[in-house]
């Protein structure tokens, strides 16, 4: 399948470590004008020195003003992922006010405030064929031990990707989620490490394997292209059939 992101302006949050620097990498290759924005201004560097076409921007997208202010500063924008996103695994009784700001504030509130920005410019532009991707999880839909906070804010995320897909579809802007089981990024394989944890989530795949970061980015940027112009407001599990059984 020929994808090519030829003069177009891609951002994408969380660029810095695991799914979203993979995407940024692969969206660059593809030809794409690709912004990563991330926290760490470190790390961000790094990624510039592997990739010199990638531009950055350093902003905490927990901050509502100063995120709209870097994603205003390097508009146009025309294809969108929304990748970053935060976990704090805790049992129900023992999630704190704290665990729920902070996930929130990343995971659903932060996605709205750079999506505004960016499809209010779509609009004004009159673009055809804007597309935004947003990095859900399995755990929009199943429920999973011990992670109510982050189960909460990813239910939130596909609310809000369907919503989006509604309101923004008459502007020729479609939007959809990609929802992953575990992936194997260096935080996946950290947290999946004890095999008799692994074993347990891997019982409930019927692929029996956990997802490789090539798997989500593949599926990001199929999404992200004219490949799926007629796709929107959907969530695309990738997740080995966790959720069919």
């Amino acid at each position: 399948m020929d994808i090519n992101f030829e003069g177009k302006r891609i951002l994408v949050t969380g660029a810095c470590q695991g799914i979203g620097r993979d995407v940024s990498i692969r969206l660059s290759q593809f030809k794409g004008t690709v912004i990563g924005l991330s926290h760490m201004q470190s790390q961000l560097e790094t990624l510039r020195k592997e990739n010199p076409n990638i531009e950055t921007v350093c902003v905490d997208l927990r901050n509502w003003d100063d995120t709209k202010n870097a994603v205003q500063s390097v508009l146009p924008v025309d294809l969108l992922v929304n990748s970053a996103g935060v976990i704090y695994n805790k049992p129900f009784l023992d999630a704190t006010e704290d665990d729920f700001d902070q996930t929130f504030a990343v995971n659903v509130k932060a996605m709205m405030n750079v999506s505004q920005v960016v499809a209010k410019d779509m609009i004004k532009r009159k673009i055809f064929g804007g597309s935004i991707v947003n990095l859900s999880s399995q755990a929009s839909e199943a429920a999973l031990k011990d992670h109510i906070v982050y189960c909460s804010s990813k239910g939130a995320v596909q609310m809000m990707t369907r919503t989006m897909a509604l309101e923004l579809g008459p502007h020729n802007i479609r939007v959809n989620s990609v929802n992953p089981t575990v992936v194997l990024t260096e935080m996946g394989k950290l947290a999946w490490k004890d095999p008799e944890k692994a074993k347990n989530m891997l019982n409930k795949i019927p692929l029996g394997r956990f997802a490789e970061v090539e798997d989500v980015v593949d599926s990001i940027v199929f999404l992200l292209s004219e490949r799926s112009s007629m796709i929107n407001g959907i969530a695309l599990p990738v997740d080995g059939g966790f959720l069919a059984t």
